[in-house]
């Protein structure tokens, strides 16, 4: 094939030539130019790269090998320019028939392409605060989008919320507001605005699989953050958490060549919790029994020489933990002309998990294509077709996998499974459950959109488009009879499907202008309508005669299951503006105002406005700057103010509702409907009105830059359910109360130095943000959630619970006894502090806040090292000052015997051993939520490590390849904290009660291997 080409292309060029001699019967040919162009650090060739003559209109393009020709009339020395995008343009002296030229990759022209809503712009021009994900973020992994984020962009804060393969990730920008609403940002794919919620019919057991995990990363080409109510407010009603646009790799006007890119690893969960073995679990068992009834004895659990003969019992974690293989196999083709360009992927994910029978496949096509129709009419395509498959951890699998005693056995001696803990506190076996359970989600994808766009003038662009978003989802359950959870039932299959169809319609009018040399101008207008319809349907049945069919056959049930189905739709219609202006690249304003109206709220309030202005000043361009330009070779300032909107509160929240119950009349069951929500007509957007001033500036040609941006958020009217008059036969309704304040400073240095056969390229972000809550609705002070309080002046996510002090010796039963909250103290008890003064300790009085998960700073630092075919990158990123609930410690420190505990019990208080750290073991205990279970989440981690080798042409070319690349991946490898759980980089995702850790699939580590291959 690649001979072909060649052959195709030399032939065209001589066609060509041979076209231009007969137009000149006097050719003035004075010379021939034969050249390629590489690059710079790898040396390998670069197709498409323009080389043009400097003074005269003749030009050339590299073929597919970096190869060019030129006849032209030009005598010898003549001045080369070559430019390609991506690379600094360069001009070479031609004095031979033959050169090579070594062009070097640029960063600053990497990231001079900013895309922003319904269009584009450059760095230098834009007046709000958006940023590029690097080059190396993006390459850093090749699981979901989203990792690429971390540490990579200041103000964005990315969690996970499990390790499960396809789980999602939790993404704040600039902090979160909403406090029931939702606080995802948007994503735009190619220009189709999607917000990622979960697609599930409640059939799974466990994390629903996150809908973005069907973008398969290797096909994105730029990820840019929106930020501040400049970028955001023309996505309006849906931009008050930030925009993240992303945009797939395009065709280009070159010859066609195909990559190949393999990648094969195993991971590891990164650490393990500490629990007892066999023999400290039965001292446990034995000491809360003697607790219990001294009477008895000291082992009335099992004797000293029986426990002497347990050795270390089962180890749950290690029996349900593996090392699982990740493979990434991707194939794309590239290629086009002038008129048409096209770039087709396909790609194969699969990713075991670090717990048995749990993984995650994928399996996409992507096609984007670009055509010019005529000289002012253009045509193009996007599509990306997948289809995923997890298998996914029951809930509640990792609290059985710590809880269960080590004394307690896998099988029986018959071979059937041991059904559960034979102790007082009941779980499954956790070994039964991950063999034997079936839990599958399937999803289906197609997102796609296409678009015309027509010159009307010189100056005026028609851009219609239209997309849509297909996701169906089905969701299949199995619990066989021969485990615990299916024991009762004999057998119970469950499925359910969810399918959810999102059309969008864009309209845009563009136009640009540039008036006299020095005034800019550029205004867009448009109209957008988007709609969606989610439909789900499950199904089931209990009591099988065997377990042979699984979920296959529901009929083969005795018993069926009542069977559910619903609907849920929304619409979106749109009205947008924008004018951007500048006045000889110094003094730049950019306006926009969009309008929404959403099906989503009140018949009273559909519409919201939206509007957001900025300017900024290129100082560096006026001509008093001019001697300080070896220094500081540009200097912007820019400030911002506008209001986004957040819709994302579900459908339906502003009307009646109904629901339908069963209830029985004499003897038969008959159907009803209750009422479960009062109507609020008001009911409008969570409005955030957000100001950011900031200072881009470039030093030494733009190889130090510097960012730097200070901004204050207000999100009010915001939607919170608060309590109404028990007269209405509620409890509560959806409104339009309170506010809370995101503000914060973030800063950015971008560094790159190097010469012709070593680079050294840097990203340093940090971001500092201050979270509070400025009012409640009803003029309450505090609303308590569990755990968790909603205060006034507090932060988001502040937990709510009582603080230790001590344990209690018997010395001070009399005296400090009442601050036990039990009845009957005793020695060995843990004492709380009385934080209401009343002089005793009771749960529901003496709560008080004991820390939040808000961050102080979180930060990340990318550096990338090339010398010549060798490159290494790595990516640090970290977080310092957040709290986490470790809801996995509060269970494992109860020390009641019944289930297995932390390592801690080892220093359990005894008469003999009296610890003022470590409360006595007790068969009952009444758990408190405590200043105990919060711990330091901060971490340092290096988050990436990769190498790679590229190999030099001329080996290359012998395996008759274009390009070889070797490359090994290390993810995760090293984390430094002082958590104690699996990970500190947790959060179970809601904004009341984010940094909780209980019972979440943990963390892994990964390394990884393969090659790029380029045909």
């Amino acid at each position: 094939m690649k001979k072909n080409i060649n052959i195709l292309i030399w032939i065209t060029i001589l066609f060509i030539s041979i076209r231009a001699n007969a137009q000149d019967t006097k050719p003035l040919i004075q010379s021939t130019l034969n050249g390629v162009v590489v690059d710079q650090v790898t040396n390998q060739p670069i197709p498409g790269v323009n080389i043009q003559i400097k003074g005269i209109t003749h030009n050339a393009m590299t073929d597919m090998d970096g190869k060019f020709y030129f006849q032209t009339g030009q005598k010898f020395p003549y001045t080369l320019i070559v430019s390609y995008i991506g690379y600094e343009t360069q001009e070479y002296i031609a004095n031979t028939d033959y050169v090579q030229i070594s062009l070097k990759e640029s960063r600053t022209e990497l990231d001079e392409l900013v895309i922003i809503g319904y269009g584009s712009t450059t760095k230098k021009d834009y007046t709000g605060a958006a940023e590029n994900v690097s080059s190396t973020a993006l390459k850093a992994t090749q699981r979901s989008l989203e990792s690429s984020l971390q540490g990579s962009v200041a103000g964005v804060n990315v969690t996970q919320t499990s390790g499960q393969p396809g789980a999602g990730l939790s993404i704040r920008v600039r902090g979160g507001s909403s406090i029931q609403g939702g606080n995802e940002p948007l994503y735009v794919i190619d220009g189709f605005p999607i917000y990622n919620s979960e697609i599930t019919s409640g059939v799974l057991s466990g994390t629903p699989t996150n809908p973005l995990s069907s973008i398969n990363p290797s096909d994105i080409e730029s990820i840019t953050v929106l930020k501040d109510a400049s970028s955001t407010a023309i996505y309006g009603s849906r931009g008050a958490n930030g925009v993240i646009i992303i945009k797939t790799k395009k065709g280009s006007s070159t010859a066609m060549t195909v990559n190949y890119d393999f990648t094969i690893g195993q991971q590891q969960v990164r650490n393990k919790v500490d629990v007892l073995d066999a023999k400290g679990f039965a001292n446990l068992r034995n000491a809360a029994l003697y607790d219990t009834n001294p009477t008895l004895g000291t082992n009335q659990y099992l004797s000293d020489a029986q426990i002497a003969a347990l050795g270390k019992g089962v180890d749950w974690q290690e029996e349900a933990f593996q090392k699982g293989i990740t493979q990434n196999h991707q194939l794309s083709i590239l290629g086009g002309n002038n008129q048409t360009k096209y770039a087709v992927s396909g790609n194969y994910y699969n990713q075991e998990g670090v717990i048995k029978n749990t993984g995650f496949e994928r399996l996409s096509v992507r096609v984007n294509l670009d055509s010019k129709i005529s000289s002012n009419a253009r045509f193009g395509l996007n599509l990306t077709i997948s289809e995923t498959n997890a298998k996914v951890a029951p809930a509640g699998l990792i609290t059985s996998l710590l809880s269960m005693p080590p004394t307690a056995t896998i099988y029986e001696p018959d071979g059937s499974y041991t059904l559960r803990n034979p102790f007082e506190n009941i779980f499954a076996n956790p070994i039964a459950t991950l063999n034997e359970r079936k839990n599958e989600a399937i999803t289906d994808r197609v997102l796609g959109t296409i678009y015309g766009e027509y010159d009307l003038l010189k100056d005026l662009v028609l851009k219609v488009s239209f997309g849509s978003d297909l996701i169906f989802n089905k969701e299949k359950s199995y619990l066989p009879s021969t485990i615990y959870e299916g024991l009762i039932t004999n057998g119970e299959s469950k499925i359910g499907t969810t399918d959810s169809k999102t059309w969008l319609n864009e309209n845009t009018l563009t136009y640009s202008k540039i008036f006299g040399e020095k005034h800019s101008l550029n205004v867009l207008l448009g109209y957008t309508q988007q709609h969606s319809t989610r439909e789900f349907v499950t199904s089931g049945s209990q009591q099988f005669v065997n377990d042979i069919t699984y979920y296959y056959s529901l009929q083969s049930g005795n018993v069926a299951l009542i069977p559910s189905s619903g609907e849920s739709t929304w619409a979106l219609n749109s009205y947008l503006s924008r004018v951007n202006y500048n006045y000889n690249s110094k003094y730049y304003l950019t306006a926009s105002l969009r309008a929404d109206g959403s099906s989503r709220f009140g018949q009273n309030n559909k519409w919201g406005y939206f509007p957001s202005f900025a300017l900024a000043w290129q100082i560096s361009n006026e001509d008093f700057f001019s001697s300080l330009k070896n220094v500081i070779n540009s200097l912007k300032i820019r400030s911002s103010y506008g209001a986004t909107g957040n819709q994302e509160i579900g459908e339906y929240q502003s009307l009646a509702t109904l629901s339908s119950v069963k209830y029985l009349f004499g003897d038969q069951i008959f159907t009803g409907f209750t009422p479960t929500r009062i109507s609020n007509d008001d009911l409008g957007w969570e409005l955030t009105k957000q100001f950011d001033a900031g200072i881009d500036v470039g030093f030494f040609d733009d190889k130090l830059n510097l960012t730097a941006d200070v901004y204050r958020k207000t999100t009010e009217n915001l939607l919170l359910a608060v309590q109404i008059p028990h007269t209405t036969g509620f409890t509560s309704s959806l409104q339009n109360y309170g506010s809370v304040q995101n503000q914060g400073i973030e800063l950015g240095i971008n560094a790159s130095l190097g010469n012709t056969s070593f680079s050294w390229t840097s990203n340093f972000n940090i971001a500092f943000n201050d979270n509070k809550i400025i009012a409640l609705g009803n003029d309450a002070e505090f609303y308590t959630f569990g755990n968790y309080i909603l205060k006034k002046g507090e932060s988001l996510g502040t937990f709510y619970g009582a603080i230790t002090d001590g344990i209690l010796q018997p010395a001070d039963i009399a005296t400090k006894g009442a601050y036990t909250g039990n009845a009957t103290p005793k020695a060995g008890d843990r004492l709380y502090k009385d934080i209401n003064g009343d002089g005793a300790f009771t749960t529901a009085a003496d709560r008080t806040s004991i820390g939040d998960a808000q961050p102080d700073f979180i930060f990340g630092f990318t550096n990338t090292f090339t010398y010549r075919g060798f490159e290494l990158s790595t990516l640090i990123n970290g977080s310092v000052g957040n709290k986490i609930l470790n809801g996995n410690a509060q269970a494992l420190e109860l020390y009641n015997g019944q289930q297995n505990a932390s390592t801690s019990a080892s220093d359990a208080w005894t008469p003999t051993n009296p610890s003022t750290t470590t409360p006595r073991a007790k068969l009952d205990p009444a758990p408190v939520f405590s200043d105990r279970f919060v711990e330091d989440g901060s971490f340092v981690r290096i988050k990436n490590i990769t190498f790679s080798y590229n190999l030099p042409k001329k080996f290359s070319e012998k395996l008759l390849l274009n390009a070889v690349k070797f490359r090994v991946i290390g993810e995760n490898l090293f984390t430094f904290t002082k958590y104690t759980g699996y990970d500190p980089e947790v959060t179970n995702g809601t904004t009341i009660s984010p940094g909780t850790d209980t019972g979440i699939y943990p963390a892994t580590k990964t390394i990884s291997g393969g090659l790029i291959i380029t045909f």
